[in-house]
């Protein structure tokens, strides 16, 4: 680790940022399995804020890999690093008051909590959100869009995650989606509604 370097907190300060551009950030972290629906909520949910001329940005799982992690693979070693990284660049953003989606699997709970320390040690502290995109395997793999889960089965895939590979559900996340009972409009105003609740962002009119 570098030890000739130097944190510049520059002249803008967080409260001035915050209240210039009118919105405070937040991070707003989606994990489940692969085909969960986390990709096209995050999509739907960026719209929407963006909509409401509110500053989103969406990070996601896959486009992340073709750039910043496109070193890193699917091993344990890797996605631990992956989320790390993730949870820094998350950070980064929501500390400049943009409202940050993230859809990653996410799949170790000792990841996300890294994650969210991350931003509670962050002075001042930044507001995480797990939220939880739940859908049964069956349900997952009747899906399977890219067909992975069929090449998992097959073992064309090692290290796959709910097949060959753990996948440690949130026991407490801040919002909890059923998405083989709710729609992707309904999930995206589950998300607004937690939102507006905890004064994150304006209520609509």
């Amino acid at each position: 680790m570098a030890t000739n370097i130097t944190f510049h907190e520059g002249s803008v300060s967080h409260q001035e940022r915050t209240q210039l551009l009118g919105q405070q950030g937040a991070t707003i972290w989606l994990t489940g399995l692969s085909a969960s629906g986390k990709s096209t909520i995050a999509t739907a949910l960026e719209q929407h804020l963006l909509q409401r001329k509110l500053h989103a940005f969406r990070l996601d799982g896959d486009n992340v890999r073709f750039g910043l992690n496109k070193d890193l693979g699917f091993g344990p070693t890797d996605r631990v690093e992956n989320i790390r990284r993730i949870g820094e660049v998350s950070l980064l953003f929501s500390s400049s008051a943009t409202l940050t989606i993230t859809a990653f699997i996410s799949p170790y709970v000792s990841d996300r909590q890294l994650a969210r320390k991350l931003h509670e040690d962050h002075k001042p502290s930044i507001r995480f959100i797990e939220v939880f995109v739940d859908a049964p395997l069956s349900v997952v793999e009747k899906r399977d869009p890219k067909g992975l889960y069929q090449k998992a089965r097959a073992g064309e895939i090692k290290e796959f995650t709910g097949i060959s590979a753990p996948y440690e559900a949130p026991s407490s996340p801040e919002i909890h989606i059923k998405t083989d009972e709710v729609d992707v409009a309904q999930a995206v105003r589950i998300i607004v509604d937690y939102l507006e609740k905890e004064e994150l962002i304006p209520k609509s009119a």
